[in-house]
């Protein structure tokens, strides 16, 4: 499973490369705000600068069809590591389908995003995407088990050969993460406040802590049984 920083902050990009955890990023116009960004093109350019070939996802910010393919083609000029995040239907309800055939007819990967059924998965794969983003905590909003649309999608990608990978994102907490994992997800979204949680671990500590205390004492148990042999 690959794991992808759900973010646009530069330098948690930047810290989480260093760790070596992190196969890309995924932004959306949200995180942005969140984030303070001013500069869309500049912050797009820097993730991908400090992530080499790892993909960044980019998310279009129109309503139209016409405005998203436009913005498509603009936002793949800035790197080629850009993949493009179409919702599967507009605000409208209106299917966003041909946009994601047209793009991949031009050779831009698309990220089909706001997914939250197998159906629509099916459909955003038959069209080219090159990863499905399948909202876990918003299916599990309406009542329904993520895990399970989760697991249908990817068995019957494996089933009839698809190379579509399956992203898992709108995570609520680390618990969110072990089961996306575990029912089959190719990737993670992870915002990064979860990464440290994932992480850390207060026995972890404290076995650390254990074994420091211990190391300590031998090294003064052969201090003392080096002085009382010189003498």
């Amino acid at each position: 499973m690959e794991i992808f920083l759900d973010s646009s902050n530069l330098d948690e990009v930047k810290k989480w490369v260093q760790e070596g955890v992190i196969d890309g990023v995924t932004t959306n116009p949200t995180i942005m705000y969140k984030d303070g960004v001013r500069d869309v093109e500049g912050c797009i350019r820097g993730i991908c600068e400090a992530l080499g070939e790892r993909p960044v996802s980019v998310e279009v910010t129109s309503n139209d069809h016409e405005e998203m393919l436009q913005q498509s083609r603009a936002f793949a000029n800035w790197s080629p590591r850009v993949v493009i995040k179409i919702p599967i239907v507009n605000q409208d309800g209106l299917s966003s389908l041909s946009v994601i055939n047209k793009l991949t007819n031009q050779n831009i990967a698309v990220n089909a995003t706001a997914i939250l059924s197998f159906n629509q998965a099916v459909l955003a794969t038959k069209a080219g995407a090159t990863y499905v983003s399948i909202f876990a905590g918003r299916i599990a909003d309406e009542g329904n088990d993520p895990a399970v649309t989760i697991r249908n999608v990817r068995s019957w990608l494996d089933m009839w050969g698809y190379t579509a990978k399956i992203i898992v994102g709108s995570i609520r907490g680390v618990i969110d993460v072990q089961a996306a994992a575990l029912a089959g997800a190719h990737v993670v979204t992870v915002p990064p406040q979860f990464l440290p949680k994932m992480v850390d671990h207060k026995y972890a500590r404290e076995t650390v802590r254990q074994f420091n205390e211990d190391a300590t004492k031998v090294a003064d148990q052969i201090a003392r049984a080096k002085t009382a042999g010189a003498d």
